[in-house]
């Protein structure tokens, strides 16, 4: 099976480098402009259930089903929520936190890193093991950038950092199933860009 792993389209709050994590932030008006539709149309499409994921989506592979999984959302990014790198910068929590990779703890937030990356990695890990089962030739996942690292970091045996796998908006990777049931990691086969 072919896994399409895709980040959601730009926000103003991409384009402001603020942090939205859980906030439901909603695609800008350059960011739908700067997508086009894929060159292949699923059967469905896997969001989670932030608009951003959702209207990406819609843009990406139109009229396609979209199916809500919650547990793909963003990591929380607690007090940062909201606040832009700028506005942060000088601030020592923040600057310890950005020396780990995006690892570390994120003050007031909602769920540790090892938990948003345990929550990720089950709801796609159920996706790919029902994917296969069905006998499915695609699994498409609209997403985030926060999933993506999660993903990517834990499934693919490379020598990256966690915040190494990052894609730009409307961008992703493209990934192959063939040794999962043997030893649970994934191949990354290439990437996949619908920004124009």
């Amino acid at each position: 099976m072919r896994i399409y792993l895709i980040r959601h389209g730009e926000t103003e709050y991409n384009k402001e480098q603020r942090y939205q994590g859980s906030m439901d932030i909603p695609l800008s008006q350059e960011g739908r402009a700067r997508l086009r539709a894929a060159d292949f149309v699923p059967d469905r499409v896997y969001t989670s259930h932030l608009r951003r994921t959702r209207e990406t989506a819609e843009i990406l592979f139109p009229g396609v089903e979209q199916i809500c999984v919650k547990d793909l959302r963003e990591m929380s990014f607690g007090d940062y929520e909201g606040r832009s790198k700028a506005e942060l910068a000088g601030d020592p929590v923040y600057e310890q936190w950005l020396s780990t990779g995006f690892i570390g703890e994120c003050p007031n937030t909602e769920e540790t890193h090892d938990d948003f990356v345990r929550r990720t990695c089950a709801a796609f890990a159920g996706l790919v093991e029902q994917g296969l089962a069905a006998g499915e030739e695609k699994l498409v996942i609209v997403a985030h950038g926060g999933t993506q690292m999660a993903v990517l970091s834990t499934y693919v045996r490379a020598s990256r950092d966690f915040g190494e796998w990052l894609t730009g908006n409307g961008e992703g990777y493209i990934l192959e199933t063939e040794n999962w049931e043997q030893s649970g990691l994934l191949t990354v086969a290439g990437k996949i860009s619908c920004a124009k």
